[in-house]
């Protein structure tokens, strides 16, 4: 079985969220901020904390934002440099604190869709992922980029083998949610060797949800068995808030034994206890 983690995307980090990790069994978590919290965390505290509750600080996920805010795949070259220190600068601060895999986003959103300014985005990635291999490799790290949905670049497997081919160093965050035009298994196949870490939740296929296993539409067993098989042997690491997402009912909020008890029943083989239940009439975005 492979070790259990969670996503900061849910929950505070303090004293309080540490300790349940810690009675839930969760012993690996991901930080992933917004940049303004990105760029205010207290990394020595947090490392503190990770160090009494016993937790490994596992990853970390690069802030991302819109086409004018951050995007290493920028035809603006002010911007796509601006993105690459900012980016840099926080890699060392959370090598600081031990995390060796970065997160990246390979472009924002919207995203073109005629093949020559795609081809020029696609470019303007790979020069910066060669750039943050070089800053992670000189942090003890490595970057883990990221496929993503819609418009953005890696939304295709073809289009994520492009922009792991920018260097040999750099390896892949298989997003779960995220495959919305290739098959899902497919795309887990083809690209299993590349993955370092996983941002694990469901979804209906129509638009990314991030609900928990067993609330949307994926094949739990067959999609564990084709990474298994792949060699996948990283965290299990789910990227899902604690709080209802307005795309799904939920009675409560959720728990850290909440995804605890999911990826038991998940390695395990066994039906999943679903929390959540689908909003008749979902639309694209909600």
């Amino acid at each position: 079985m492979l070790r259990v983690g969670l996503s900061s995307c849910g929950f505070e980090l303090d004293e309080e969220n540490f300790q349940q990790l810690l009675d839930a069994g969760i012993k690996d978590i991901e930080i992933s901020l917004p940049l303004s919290q990105c760029q205010q965390l207290d990394y020595a505290k947090v490392g503190q904390l990770a160090d009494t509750y016993g937790i490994n600080l596992w990853s970390y996920h690069l802030p991302f934002g819109g086409v004018d805010v951050l995007d290493i795949a920028s035809q603006d070259e002010a911007l796509r440099v601006q993105t690459l220190k900012c980016w840099c600068d926080l890699i060392a601060k959370a090598s600081a604190i031990g995390i060796k895999i970065f997160v990246v986003h390979p472009s924002s959103e919207p995203k073109a869709e005629t093949p020559e300014e795609r081809a020029g985005e696609l470019a303007q990635a790979k020069k910066s992922l060669r750039t943050l291999a070089d800053v992670a490799e000189a942090c003890g790290g490595v970057i883990a980029v990221e496929n993503l949905p819609r418009s953005c670049l890696g939304s295709r497997g073809d289009e994520m083998q492009q922009l792991l081919s920018a260097d040999e160093r750099l390896r892949m965050c298989f997003d779960t949610n995220h495959s919305l035009y290739d098959d899902l298994y497919d795309f887990a196949e083809r690209l299993a060797d590349k993955m370092i870490t996983l941002h694990v939740s469901d979804y209906d296929f129509i638009n990314e949800r991030h609900w928990l296993p067993g609330e949307g539409k994926i094949d739990w067993p067959r999609l564990y068995d084709v990474l298994v098989r792949g060699g996948y042997s990283g965290v299990w690491l789910y990227e899902v808030g604690l709080k209802c997402p307005e795309t799904i009912i939920r009675d409560r909020d959720l728990t850290a034994k909440d995804f605890a008890r999911n990826a038991s029943e998940i390695f395990g083989g066994r039906p999943l206890t679903v929390i959540g239940r689908q909003k008749e009439n979902l639309g694209y975005w909600g």
